[in-house]
Formats: C-alpha cells, structure tokens, sequence
C-alpha cells in the first residue's frame, strides 16, 4: 500500500500558484515519508472563474530537481491534447533527470472548450488517447519505430536517450465508463481514479478484472490507484462544513462517473484512519491525498497522526 500527496500546481480562481511554496511542499513530502507527488494537468480550464493552473510536467521536472526519491506522477495527463513524439520527449526527460521516477497517469479528456483552443477534435478523444500512448510507448521501447497514421509519419524513428526506467514507465490510465476501464485491462499497468469511495472502487475494480482476463492479462500485474481530499481536525463535526466548501467551490465530479464529493475523509486522525481503512480493504494499491488547501500543517498530521494509526 502506497500514500501520495496532490501537488498544487492548480488553485482557485483569484489565486496563483507558488512555485516556491510548492518546492518546499514537495521537499517536505519526501522527508516525510510519502511513496509520490502528482501534478493536475489542464491547458485552459474555465472561463469565468477561470482556474490557475502551471504545466504539469513541467512542474515536475524542477521538483525532480529537488528531490531524490519520491516518485513523481501526473494525475492525469490529457493525452489527446499532445503532440505524441514531442510528448515522448518531454517525459523521457523528467524520467532522466528524476532518475527514474516518473510514473505516467494519462486520461482522454473531458473539457471540449480546451480540446477546440489546442486544435484537437473532441469526439476523437477516444481514438486519439489509443493512437497518442501506441506512439508515445513505441518510441520509448523499440529500437526503430515506422508508422503512418493521420499526420504522423514516423520513419525509422529513433528516440534517444531512452526512459531509464526499463521497457518504460509504468502508465496509468484515468477515467469511469466501461470503454475506459476496459482500456486500462487492454492497455495499461493500471487504473487512477479520483473521489471514488470504497464501495465504487471495488465496483469498478471486478470490471477491470473480468476485462483483463477477457483480453488474456493477468490482473494481478495491474494497479489502482485512487484520488482523496482529507481534512485532518479535532472532529467529524468540525471539519464537515470547511471540507465541503472547499470541495463544493474548486472541484467538480463526472456526473456520468461514481465520483462523489461525499467521499472526502475528514474528521480527528482516528476518524480519519478508520475512514481511510475501509479504502485499504478495498483492494487499492495506491491512495493519493490532496490535503485541506493542502496546508503543510495537514501534511504534518497526515504523516505523523493519521498514517501511522494504519501501520
């Protein structure tokens, strides 16, 4: 089992990230124990409010930097929105400069105002996804790819350096619906979800693993990872109005997915562990907490009050 912290490289409207605050975060993180950092990914997001947020990988790449063993992921990379070779490129190189740390969380996509301003059609999400990670995972793992598919037109290309992790970085894919999950059995080292309670998990996770069977994997080589805000107070009762605020004014949940803000963990630590718990039975391999406004006090007591009541 594996504890990951959200990185805020995405704030509310009227804010700004800070990139040296989030340098001491990430620091701070690995000092304190946690398995890895994950980074939102979007290009545009939102109008009016519209909603900060730095680049994904790039963030991660001067966070690599500054640390030495966290692992860093995305959570979730919008695949389609990237010119696949160039993409190679970019995450082979946070991979070299990390020394290996990168774990790759890419999705489809769900915001068309972003998919029309970078110039990609939006009902191809699905095809794109497929079509961008078959290029991106040839490159990183084959001597000399050739392939001609729409604009690409690969030649013997060679990608070097190659990923220091060997065949490739371990790729997690995002999303709810049944056309998803079954990619993740088909495609992926795994599934990354995000709100998701324990029992939705597990619905979702005998999915995956009759679709992996169907398509001749064995489930037990893929991962699932999912996504939880956290409060950390004096009571269930204190910190059930703040938490629900914060959600209710910065996150949103897929209405065609069982995410749900009625997921949150929050409460005293003990409260917290037990909630967390019922996760750790679900079968997750993985849970990434993004803290309360992710205030390095609640990454204090993460790690000092609520993890180790799981031990």
């Amino acid at each position: 089992m594996h504890w990951g912290l959200a990185l805020r490289n995405f704030v509310g409207p009227r804010e700004t990230p800070d990139v040296d605050a989030l340098y001491a975060y990430a620091e701070r993180a690995e000092a304190l124990g946690f398995e890895s950092l994950w980074a939102w990914d979007h290009v545009i997001l939102g109008v009016e409010p519209a909603f900060p947020i730095l680049d994904a990988v790039g963030v991660l790449t001067a966070i690599a930097a500054r640390t030495h063993r966290v692992k860093l992921g995305t959570g979730v990379l919008v695949l389609p929105l990237r010119n696949p070779t160039l993409a190679a490129k970019a995450l082979a190189t946070l991979d070299a400069i990390s020394h290996g740390r990168l774990i790759l969380g890419v999705a489809a996509g769900w915001y068309a105002r972003e998919f029309d301003a970078v110039g990609v059609p939006f009902k191809q999400r699905g095809r794109l996804f497929e079509r961008n990670l078959e290029i991106l995972t040839r490159l990183w793992t084959e001597d000399r790819v050739t392939l001609r598919v729409d604009e690409f037109n690969l030649r013997e290309a060679v990608m070097r350096p190659p990923t220091v992790q060997r065949p490739r970085p371990p790729v997690l894919i995002g999303g709810y619906v049944d056309a998803v999950l079954r990619r993740v059995a088909r495609m992926g080292d795994g599934w990354l979800t995000y709100f998701y309670t324990p029992e939705s998990y597990r619905t979702s996770w005998k999915k995956i693993v009759g679709f992996a069977r169907e398509a001749g994997r064995d489930p037990a080589t893929l991962t699932g990872t999912n996504q939880l805000a956290i409060y950390v107070g004096r009571s269930r009762e204190e910190t059930e109005a703040p938490m629900r605020r914060w959600l209710e004014t910065e996150w949103d949940v897929a209405a065609w997915s069982e995410s749900t803000l009625e997921h949150a963990i929050r409460g005293s630590a003990a409260e917290c562990a037990a909630q967390l718990r019922a996760h750790v039975a679900s079968g997750v391999d993985r849970v990434v907490l993004i803290p309360y406004r992710y205030e390095p006090e609640q990454v204090e007591l993460i790690a000092r009050e609520v993890l180790p009541g799981l031990a």
